[in-house]
């Protein structure tokens, strides 16, 4: 009869489950960008509207990378007990994570707009563009979900320097959204006009 192995403790099966998921999440988003660039390499020598990006990217970016810095400060501030900086900082990576929601919405927004898109959205890289940006917003509403469960529990005195795991998680997905997002955003400058400012 085999011998029964004990089972990992509760905190470190979420940590495992948390690894595993984001780790499941990156391939498929790699996946998924790898897809786009061998689209616009295919598609390379036929004649394709000369699509811009919007330049809100940018500002989406900076505050992308604004809560992914949020999160890791409120991360290890939690660790020190420091719980009123943690809450506060975890809420403001709340509010900045409304704000990148609403920037990439109006950037969809404008590429929708430009004629290039309304006469040809099926050709070109434009359309895969905004595709692949509505499936990163729909992953950033996760993200926000996550961020506004974690920010109130902050707010209720539940993490400390031993239970802060829910914390870290929060931190770890939202590196994972802003590296995704810096990914896609090369590829997309790589396989289109540039910027739009």
């Amino acid at each position: 009869m085999p011998k029964s192995t004990a089972a990992l403790p509760l905190e470190n099966r979420l940590k495992q489950g948390a690894a595993l998921f984001i780790a499941s999440l990156t391939m498929f988003f790699l996946g998924s960008i790898v897809l786009y660039l061998l689209y616009a390499y295919w598609r390379r020598d036929v004649v394709q509207p000369s699509s811009l990006l919007p330049g809100i990217f940018v500002l989406s970016t900076l505050l992308l990378v604004l809560i992914s810095a949020l999160s890791h400060q409120a991360s290890r501030t939690v660790r020190r007990d420091h719980r009123k900086r943690t809450a506060a900082m975890l809420a403001l990576a709340l509010l900045l994570a409304f704000g990148f929601l609403v920037a990439q919405g109006y950037a969809i927004w404008q590429m929708m707009e430009t004629p290039e898109m309304r006469n040809s959205f099926s050709q070109g890289v434009g359309g895969m563009v905004i595709i692949l940006a509505i499936l990163h917003a729909l992953h950033v509403v996760g993200g926000i979900i996550s961020l506004g469960i974690v920010s109130v529990r902050s707010f209720e005195g539940r993490y400390d320097h031993e239970r802060h795991g829910a914390v870290d998680f929060a931190a770890s997905y939202w590196h994972f959204l802003d590296l995704v997002w810096l990914l896609m955003l090369f590829a997309f400058w790589m396989t289109t006009a540039g910027f739009a400012f």
